[in-house]
């Protein structure tokens, strides 16, 4: 698709608003109506939360939402995504050191209740947990929820359980299938701080 300057894409996007025609738009603006029809949607995917902070920091880039069903992916695409993630890299993410920078842990310091949300909710979940007890005699079903984050890189476990730290949330490690790689918060007080900052995945 050919580069457009952003004021003219506003110019469009204000057309398309005010409810002219695709075609009509394209026409008084010399754009090809597929362009037109791009801009179309992208604005109409682009107004949620995530679209709008990835267009502060990309302002003159096209961010585009992919909806399938139970999820939607945020795309964007710049040459300077890598000074906002420096830990991407080419290879296996557990195959090299991942590490915050000086500003990325300042942000999580701020914010470290979005910051394990957000691992939860990439890598982890919400699930009941169940286990059985002789109570009286007989053997009974005591369920309990719990969390779990599973990631294979142990750098990143770290920095998940050192946020936990940080915001009072008993954890332990958890070996499942015989993978030590899940963190499991399973503690009454934590799992009720948990469901008030983060809760299950929507």
């Amino acid at each position: 698709m050919p580069h457009h300057a952003p004021e003219l894409r506003h110019r469009a996007l204000s057309l398309l608003r005010a409810g002219t025609t695709n075609a009509e738009v394209g026409r008084r603006l010399n754009i090809p109506a597929g362009t037109i029809s791009y801009w179309k949607h992208m604005d109409r995917a682009g107004r949620g939360e995530c679209d709008a902070a990835m267009r502060a920091v990309f302002p003159d880039n096209s961010v585009c939402r992919v909806r399938r069903a139970g999820c939607s992916n945020l795309k964007v695409y710049s040459k300077h995504l890598a000074c906002l993630f420096p830990q991407h890299g080419l290879g296996k993410k557990h195959e090299r050191k991942i590490t915050l920078s000086a500003w990325q842990q300042e942000v999580v310091d701020r914010y470290p209740w979005q910051f394990v949300r957000g691992l939860i909710h990439s890598d982890g979940c919400r699930n009941m947990n169940w286990t059985t007890r002789i109570v009286n005699g007989e053997r009974k079903r005591y369920e309990y929820p719990r969390y779990f984050f599973t990631n294979v890189s142990d750098d990143i476990r770290q920095l998940c359980t050192d946020t936990l730290d940080k915001l009072g949330v008993e954890w332990k490690h958890c070996t499942r299938n015989g993978r030590p790689y899940s963190i499991s918060v399973a503690r009454r007080a934590s799992v009720v701080l948990m469901d008030a900052h983060v809760g299950p995945k929507c």
